[in-house]
């Protein structure tokens, strides 16, 4: 079964849309907008250019941090903010939640556009910098090896 392809485009108008939603009634803070609306701009730029992979992985990426730091936000101002229980608070609260379960789908979706673009299955962030790793090539006039350490 093939996995039907969701448009960049949809992903962020969608997450851009309940953010916004989100936001209507001030019990969330700030941290919380300008962090979503970071995450969407990366987006954006990865919308704009078509063959570039770091702007899908920093999307990728961005979009799973921006999970972590939802539930925090949530957790904490939540129950601050339901003493009021407005209509207005309940359907902002609804759609901040409705953003949340949205997102690891939406990572799902963006993990495929990076594969497509050409990514890596397993993403290697190269930070082996050992000095096994420098040595290994077959170069007889190597510096590294006539260091003492």
């Amino acid at each position: 079964m093939e996995i039907p392809a969701i448009n960049l485009k949809a992903i962020v108008l969608a997450h851009w849309l309940l953010t916004l939603w989100a936001c209507s009634f001030p019990w969330l803070p700030t941290s919380y907008a300008l962090g979503n609306m970071s995450v969407l701009a990366v987006g954006v730029w990865a919308i704009a250019q078509r063959d570039s992979i770091d702007a899908v992985l920093m999307f990728l990426i961005g979009l799973a941090v921006t999970i972590l730091t939802d539930i925090v936000h949530f957790g904490l101002y939540y129950a601050i903010a339901e003493r009021g229980k407005t209509d207005l608070f309940r359907f902002c609260g609804g759609m901040a939640i409705l953003n949340l379960l949205l997102k690891p789908v939406s990572c799902f979706f963006v993990y495929q556009m990076y594969r497509e673009r050409g990514g890596e299955y397993n993403v290697n962030f190269d930070l082996e910098t050992s000095v096994d790793s420098r040595c290994t090539t077959d170069s007889a006039d190597s510096t590294l090896l006539s260091r003492r350490y």
